[in-house]
């Protein structure tokens, strides 16, 4: 038996049509044994930091890439007959290829390019350095074999054709660096796969070409696939019935492949050997082998704080806190505790964070506006509340400060960074952030992505309204005895911990069955049983995965060096601004750091009651 390497893999960061997360493509591997895959989501690189965490945690090489949309003409040329897309995978052969990747994903969502979804032409791909890069191409819809096939047949010249583009992409990436794709996981309802195949076997040597074993996975299991159902359904805006029909009257409509098929999974190394030559399987190796196991994850890096005179930000932070103490003739119990709290916070290098945070507070003090008076665990740190932060005294409360951070948070060598929101009037907010990037560099503060998930009510709801079995009126019924996150936060996380995931609707039946055994109840095994239990193990299964990408709404990443050198800059259709490509837990994990500056407009009702009041 022949083994590969998967290197045509989506997870839930290609929105449109991909399942599965990150850590259960890692757990597929490891069932496999297989040992590398890649990660190739459409148009983005914004699952990739969290994939390498999840494939390292487990023993398994990430290998780092994407699915590029490309365009015929330039990606300027922003119109319907410059709207239809091709797709070409590349992958980082090493850490150089990965900071060309960042910016060629950056280019192609670039306002000037970003044309209902991020795209790039090859000639202005070529523009980049692409030695460092893997090309793969050949699967339906790529580049080479767009130019072949029309309506599931070969053009008579394609060979002709084929060779021309082949000769393009080697001119780009090096013909070493440049492989064509078999792909036959779905060749019983897919007949252009077996078509594309069978033509670049025979013509190998005349196009000159190495085969490389394909899947298009987007989803890990076979099982998986009646699950990524309701996720096209939920993009489509349709119903399983409906669907249904259309498949029955032979229609065409968007991603109708998917609902035929259930081969779009990791397959094993013996499917794989049924499938492929001992070459095609053998170059998914020499692939392998070509990409180096590189790091690009770096400690958080915080841009350096202008401090006056010759002092450091440890001596400038000391001094300012002592004075407000003096200022105050505040107790010794005051002092020991700021001693405490300034020897576990300079410890981690913290000092910067602290000064940064002053600084936004006081701008927005000195501009008469009104800031929040704190929330959360930062009211436990002294060191806030002596900088004019917060405005709730720790110790006459007797908050904790280990609440806030404790020296035990950092493991493995990694500083953890605090997390203090600043809350400001929303009318307020832009300037605020335009504040800071006078402060810090126009090209190192950004606002930055969020993906929103289906979680318990809302992904029972979407498949429950999928299937479309039940009335409207039931259906919220049933969802509204489905508690919200926040409610059971502290619970999610010790389930978490205990079990390693935590699911709002699990919950939900442990602890409010009587309230929905009507439909589903949960034994003491953990089986589900009842007359929706299939729909309530299925929406499950779905929570936390990835549906929606949006601008978040308090977050800004602000880094020591240019952030679009490190991250990649995506625009946001909805706002017109482009911003930081990356979730802030992924931000953290490469550098950046992120500041909580949330629009709250209770704030600015009490300004202008104030000013009222004022006269």
């Amino acid at each position: 038996m022949n083994s590969y390497i998967p290197l045509h893999v989506h997870t839930h960061y290609s929105l449109l049509d991909g399942l599965s997360k990150p850590e259960q493509i890692a757990k597929r591997c490891c069932d496999l044994n297989i040992e590398s895959c890649a990660i190739t989501d459409h148009g983005t690189i914004s699952g990739n930091v969290q994939f390498y965490q999840k494939m390292s945690k487990e023993g398994i090489k990430p290998i780092l890439g994407i699915e590029l949309y490309i365009c015929k003409e330039s990606a300027k040329i922003q119109s319907k007959d410059n709207s239809k897309l091709s797709h070409m995978l590349i992958l980082c052969k090493n850490i150089k290829a990965w900071r060309e990747l960042i910016k060629i994903v950056s280019k192609s969502n670039s306002k000037e390019y970003f044309y209902h979804k991020p795209r790039i032409s090859l000639s202005e791909l070529s523009e980049y350095s692409l030695e460092n890069f893997i090309c793969m191409t050949g699967h339906p819809g790529s580049v080479v074999s767009n130019d072949i096939l029309c309506q599931d047949k070969l053009n008579s010249d394609a060979v002709t054709i084929a060779k021309s583009k082949i000769d393009i992409l080697k001119e780009m990436f090096g013909k070493n660096n440049v492989f064509i794709e078999a792909q036959l996981m779905d060749r019983e309802n897919c007949d252009s796969q077996k078509l594309l195949t069978n033509f670049y076997r025979e013509n190998k040597s005349l196009l000159d070409i190495n085969l490389v074993a394909s899947i298009d996975a987007h989803y890990a299991n076979k099982t998986d696939a009646v699950d990524q159902r309701i996720l096209l359904c939920n993009n489509l805006k349709t119903t399983i019935p409906n669907v249904t029909k259309k498949l029955l009257a032979n229609e065409d409509f968007g991603l109708k492949t998917f609902f035929k098929s259930d081969n779009f999974y990791i397959l094993s190394n013996e499917e794989m050997s049924l499938l492929h030559t001992e070459e095609e399987l053998g170059n998914t190796h020499l692939i392998n082998q070509m990409c180096e196991n590189f790091n690009i994850l770096d400690e958080p890096r915080l841009p350096p704080f202008k401090c006056p005179g010759d002092y450091t930000e440890a001596e400038y932070l000391k001094k300012i806190t002592y004075q407000k103490i003096l200022e105050n003739n505040l107790s010794e119990t005051y002092k020991d505790r700021l001693d405490y709290e300034l020897n576990v916070l300079m410890s981690a290098n913290l000092s910067g964070y602290f000064l940064i945070v002053k600084d936004i507070v006081d701008f927005i003090k000195d501009n008469k506006w009104l800031p929040g008076p704190g929330r959360g665990s930062a009211a436990g740190a002294l060191v806030s509340y002596l900088l004019g932060i917060t405005t709730i005294d720790p110790i006459k409360y007797d908050l904790i400060f280990e609440r806030f951070y404790n020296a035990g948070r950092n493991v493995g060598g990694r500083i953890s960074m605090p997390d203090i929101d600043v809350d400001v009037p929303i009318e307020k907010r832009e300037l605020v952030i335009e504040h800071i990037k006078n402060m810090y560099g126009e090209n190192k503060v950004s606002q930055m992505i969020t993906y929103n998930t289906l979680k318990g009510r809302g992904a029972l709801k979407e498949v429950l309204r999928v299937y479309d079995t039940i009335s409207f009126d039931e259906m919220n019924k049933i969802t509204e005895n489905i508690p919200d996150e926040a409610k059971i936060a502290d619970d999610l996380q010790e389930m978490k911990e205990e079990y390693g995931e935590a699911s709002i609707i699990k919950w939900a039946l442990e602890n409010e069955g009587k309230k929905l055994k009507q439909w589903c109840q949960i034994k003491s095994d953990g089986s589900l049983h009842g007359p929706l239990s299939k729909r309530f193990e299925q929406a499950i299964r779905l929570e936390g995965v990835k549906c929606h990408q949006s601008k978040h709404a308090a977050g800004i990443a602000v880094s020591a060096q240019d952030l679009s050198s490190i991250c990649p800059m995506v625009y946001d259709s909805k706002t017109g601004q482009t911003i930081a490509g990356m979730e802030m837990s992924d931000l953290e994990s490469i550098g950046v750091i992120k500041f909580d500056i949330l629009g709250v407009a209770l704030l600015d009702k009490i300004m202008k009651v104030r000013e009222f009041l004022a006269g």
